[in-house]
């Protein structure tokens, strides 16, 4: 019998040596499987960053047993937390800590006091999903206080719902790659289509067609045009056009090219009458007579830096050829990032294209595997989470003003919210010290809450800054089964080890903890996780069959271990939004008009002064504007780094091995290099006003000038003020982890999305004593048994 295990960058076949010790492969059929996998197992039983057995911050426990509550004194913890040491206990104390703690927390300040984190991607399997039992079990207990949308694409999920449908359902009908190389004549990507970033997917890429597909495309005579401050975010196999934009300014350029068609009547009006509201308010904009200010391509090539020509050259390819439009998620990780996706669509409904072979728009291809797939579409094992009576959230980048500010207030979706005062965080699965914005400022708001709790595999930052840690399996110590939409495989994920040290799977430390409060049936429902996994995957078998996909029994299932859906049911080829095209008045949108809304009413009513009735070219709060070029400003592109999914896997050899001297590389234009006396290799600082973090210079031709590239996913590591008195306002960051730079602050007040990529950083060669990296040693113990 041959096991399958999977993760969000793959699906992987294991093969155990005559010893029985495993090892991983790639599917045979994966076009283009993910390296970053092969070295999961190795990582996965790292004892030295592993967390073995359940262990308590030292303060904090000190004033828990000697008061029975870590508020019985007004004086903080001291040492705080993210500087503490750590005692390990037995499991039988950790969970009654627990069940006090929220108990307390509960009687005294409701449940709207207690956060469910768990953002972030922690398993590909559908049972698993820490997020999912996190969440799960805090329902049972009453209610939390929720997040919303994500951190990938806040500002996308809050606006598409307004113009056109909501992100879930576009990202599952996106046309596939099949339509595109057959009839796609130009395809045009904001943002590019990185192939590191396609390697990925929820809940497993078992077949990575995107760079297949683009390199097919290529071949085909399909013209592609990458535009985006990096060559390498698009690799096609061959040359193609590269137009190396201004970060922050896609609006701006699409606001051109849709002026050039306008002013020269290449717009295709019977669709703009047919199928959208709204082009006559927007169009007043677009040529200036309501705001006075035409957006001609020579207004655009100012603010983008690309020239006059060369816009309107692309212009009118637009207007002769069969185009597909693409924007990334990245697009909207910026100031006001919910107008490239505004003006996205727009642009693609005066093509007149949308619900035809091979045009329209896509939001994603080459953000995630899953855009673009022509996998049959049904509903997969999926844990409910229950309900939660417990009404107050955040938008997910607003936890820092959350903590920070109780009481406060926010606005979101066009209403006013107040932040509620919490007093327990509770995260299982995610690295908020990872995919978190100006994480000194976060530090800051995580010594608020009287308690944190963390599940946690290793001793990441998050697992650091918790007062109670419990040690959680991996993947490969459980069994599961992996499965996303749109994607080609499901598989049953087999146990590859027994757990290591002490550690238990979510379902089982919340069954215990359920049982504990007294909520242990409503928790598990009388099901232990084998009866989960057998409950779940039938209920998602009798779904597939609904739209033919005929999945084997539980039994086969397992025994086979990987199920082709292709062969299952069928190869869909997908064209996004065909039938609304056919027959709006039989397939409405969503929308208030049941049309794409290039004008939106309700927007507008909001009377928002950052995000108006239509797409709006705003120039960023923060960005490579002329005066910050003349004085030395960069602007810094945290992207997704190539060797591991966002944190993920930081400590294994596949991703030490693409760093430099231990740190995260810095990219650098040479001209941008030779006026800051900078030499390949050279250890360098970036610093603003938020924060200081090392990185080792890689110089590079393929980034634009006056852009930077650092990416994310470094473990947090911050030296301690007190080591470097005189030179520093923060703590140094000594790993490479740009997210201590960038800006906490929401894209517009519709969405609060994160706003990551508007960020201007000085850079120059490090001088000071070089510290040591020590983010993958284990804390210290006070107590180590």
């Amino acid at each position: 019998m041959t096991q399958y295990t999977a993760a969000h960058w793959g699906i992987y076949e294991v093969i155990n040596d005559p010893s029985g010790n495993p090892s991983l492969k790639g599917l045979e059929s994966d076009p283009n499987p993910s390296p970053i996998g092969l070295h999961m197992l190795a990582a996965s039983r790292d004892e030295k960053v592993r967390i073995s057995k359940p262990a308590v911050r030292a303060g904090w426990l000190q004033r828990y047993r000697a008061h029975g509550s870590p508020v019985a004194l007004e004086e903080p913890i001291t040492p705080a937390r993210g500087s503490d040491t750590f005692v390990e206990v037995s499991w039988d104390e950790a969970l009654d800590i627990v069940t006090s703690e929220l108990q307390r927390v509960v009687q005294q300040h409701g449940n709207s006091s207690i956060f469910g984190g768990s953002y972030g991607w922690s398993s590909a399997g559908r049972f698993h999903h820490a997020q999912s039992q996190v969440h799960r079990f805090l329902n049972a207990a009453g209610g939390y206080v929720a997040h919303k949308d994500s951190y990938s694409l806040g500002a996308g999920r809050v606006i598409m719902p307004y113009i056109v449908a909501t992100m879930d359902e576009l990202i599952a009908q996106h046309t596939s790659w099949d339509q595109i190389i057959e009839h796609t004549e130009l395809f045009i990507s904001f943002g590019g289509v990185p192939e590191k970033s396609a390697q990925i997917s929820p809940g497993g890429a078992g077949d990575h067609a995107v760079k297949p597909a683009l390199e097919a495309a290529q071949k085909k005579g399909i013209e592609l045009v990458n535009i985006s401050p990096t060559r390498c975010s698009m690799d096609s196999g061959a040359e193609h056009m590269w137009l190396a934009i201004r970060p922050g300014t896609d609006t701006a350029l699409m606001l051109a090219l849709a002026y050039w068609l306008y002013n020269n009547n290449r717009h295709d009006q019977n669709f703009l009458d047919q199928y959208t509201v709204g082009f006559d308010t927007f169009s007043a904009y677009l040529t200036g007579q309501s705001d006075g200010i035409p957006k001609t391509p020579a207004w655009a090539a100012h603010i983008t830096g690309i020239a006059q020509e060369d816009i309107i050259s692309l212009a009118k390819k637009m207007a002769n050829k069969r185009t597909m439009l693409n924007a990334t998620w990245s697009l909207q990780r910026a100031d006001y990032g919910e107008q490239p996706y505004w003006m996205l669509v727009t642009l693609a409904c005066m093509l007149g294209q949308i619900g035809l072979p091979g045009g329209g728009f896509g939001l994603g291809y080459g953000s995630a595997n899953t855009q673009g797939s022509s996998a049959p579409l049904f509903p997969g094992p999926t844990l409910s989470q229950g309900q939660n009576p417990v009404p107050d959230f955040i938008p997910v980048a607003r936890i820092a003003d959350m903590l920070l500010n109780p009481g406060g207030t926010f606005s979101y979706r066009g209403d006013q919210y107040n932040y509620p005062d919490i007093r327990l965080v509770y995260w299982a699965g995610g690295n908020p010290f990872h995919h978190h914005q100006d994480l000194n400022r976060l530090v800051h708001a995580w010594q608020q809450p009287d308690t944190i709790i963390v599940h946690e595999s290793y001793w990441t930052s998050t697992a650091r800054h918790a007062d109670i840690v419990l040690p959680a399996t991996t993947t490969f110590e459980r069994d599961d089964i992996a499965y996303s939409k749109r994607e080609r495989y499901m598989a049953y994920m087999s146990t590859l080890y027994a757990p290591l040290g002490e550690s238990k799977d979510d379902y089982t430390i919340f069954s215990l903890l359920a049982e504990k409060m007294g909520i242990g049936t409503k928790f598990t429902e009388g099901r232990n996780s084998t009866e989960w996994l057998r409950t779940l995957y039938e209920t998602s078998r009798e779904q597939a069959a609904k739209v033919g996909v005929f999945l084997p029994d539980y039994s086969t299932f397992r025994t086979q271990g990987l199920i082709d859906l292709y062969a299952a049911g069928k190869q869909e080829s997908v064209i996004m939004l065909e039938d609304f095209r056919r027959d709006p008045d039989q397939y409405p949108l969503k929308t208030a008009s049941g049309r794409i809304e290039i004008f939106c009413s309700t927007i507008e009513h909001y009377n928002l002064s950052d995000c108006p009735g239509h797409a709006t070219w705003f120039e960023p709060r923060e960005w490579l504007s002329t005066e910050a070029q003349e004085n030395g400003w960069l602007q810094l592109l945290s992207d997704q780094p190539k060797a591991k999914l966002h944190s993920q896997l930081d400590h294994s050899e596949h991703s030490k091995n693409h760093k430099q001297d231990s740190r995260e590389p810095v990219h650098m234009h040479p001209d941008d290099a030779a006026i800051r006396g900078l030499q390949n290799g050279d250890l360098v600082q970036l610093s603003n006003s938020r924060g200081i973090c090392l990185g080792s210079l890689v110089i590079d031709n393929n980034i634009r000038p006056g852009i930077i590239r650092q990416s994310t996913g470094a473990w947090f590591n911050p030296i301690p003020l007190p080591a470097l008195p005189s030179l520093y306002a923060h703590p140094l960051e000594a790993h490479g982890n740009p997210n201590v730079l960038t800006r906490d602050e929401g894209t517009s007040s519709l969405s609060q999305g994160c706003s990551a990529y508007s960020c201007l950083v000085h850079v120059k060669r490090y001088q000071g004593e070089v510290p040591v990296v020590t983010a993958f040693n284990t804390p210290e113990f006070v107590v180590k048994n």
